[in-house]
């Protein structure tokens, strides 16, 4: 069900404390029966982070609220958002994100990646606070789990790691040549893509 917003809540969201105002007056205007209800929003966003779409994906018990990744893409990648926020409330008031919380979020990190509209937070709401995903560093965190990550993804990404390394130690290779040799750290830092510190750091016979 898509959010009817006004004008002045159609704007660029700059903090978790922004989008909190915005969906505290949407949990707000509901009956008391469906404020203690779990409900959860998507909110897409485009390249400038402003609003584009609100929309309420589902609503489900006092604790409980069902979700699979294609009713969660499904609308933001229609209205062609590149970023993507997810909101949920807790009608108990306890914000502390449950395990399925981010059990979820890590699942739905990794869908963002494939179908590239990247999921940057996952706010929870109460109808007096709320506990952003982002501020608190889990988004970042979860994004290294390879729990729901395809195997081919980890192979993928563990051959583009050691080719970056054997990259690199070519390249710290040609620094100490180069260096042995005299040349402006310049010189060195622009043909080899190392920083000055790493080449100040090398040591040559």
């Amino acid at each position: 069900m898509k959010i009817k917003l006004s004008e002045s809540q159609k704007k660029k969201i700059k903090s978790s404390q922004d989008l909190f105002e915005i969906m505290q007056k949407i949990l707000l205007r509901e009956s008391k029966t469906d404020r203690n209800k779990e409900h959860l929003w998507t909110i897409s966003l485009d390249t400038a982070n402003r609003i584009i779409n609100i929309e309420l994906v589902s609503l489900g018990t006092a604790n409980r609220t069902l979700v699979e990744p294609t009713d969660v893409f499904s609308i933001p990648l229609q209205k062609q958002a590149v970023k993507l926020i997810i909101v949920h409330n807790h009608p108990s008031g306890e914000l502390e994100p449950s395990e399925a919380d981010k059990d979820i979020t890590d699942r739905l990190i990794q869908v963002g990646r494939i179908t590239n509209l990247i999921l940057i937070d996952h706010i929870i709401i109460s109808e007096k606070s709320h506990y952003s995903f982002n501020d608190e560093g889990l988004i970042e965190e979860l994004g290294m789990s390879l729990k729901y990550v395809p195997p081919y993804i980890i192979k993928q990404r563990f051959e583009k790691a050691a080719k970056e390394e054997g990259l690199k130690e070519k390249a710290t290779e040609m620094a100490k040549a180069m260096k042995a040799k005299g040349y402006p750290i310049e010189e060195i830092v622009e043909l080899t893509g190392l920083t000055k510190t790493t080449i100040k750091k090398l040591k040559v016979d």
